[in-house]
């Protein structure tokens, strides 16, 4: 029997679901991945941490989950409890 993986399309830098992000749904995003400057802010330090090493999201960092990933995750008013993390890992995981 041979084992077949799951296609996996990594949508974020940092691990967040942007299609379930309604920035995206409304079309005022197409994702970190496809962007060069994010719609929120002049920039993204986990984006730019990524392109730098010329990664597709944190999961395939050597440093993965870094300190600024984890102050995203956890963060008290934006945060995810970790999910992003866990979506870096399966997305990585299953590429």
């Amino acid at each position: 029997m041979v084992e077949v993986k799951e296609k996996i399309k990594i949508e974020s830098r940092c691990g967040i679901c942007c299609s379930e992000c309604n920035f995206q749904k409304d079309g005022k995003c197409d994702g970190c991945i496809n962007i060069t400057k994010p719609f929120w802010s002049d920039s993204c330090p986990i984006k730019n941490c990524c392109e730098m090493k010329r990664l597709k999201c944190c999961g395939e960092c050597c440093e993965f989950p870094c300190d600024l990933l984890k102050s995203f995750a956890y963060d008290e008013k934006q945060g995810d409890n970790g999910l992003r993390i866990e979506n870096c890992k399966m997305w990585c995981k299953l590429k």
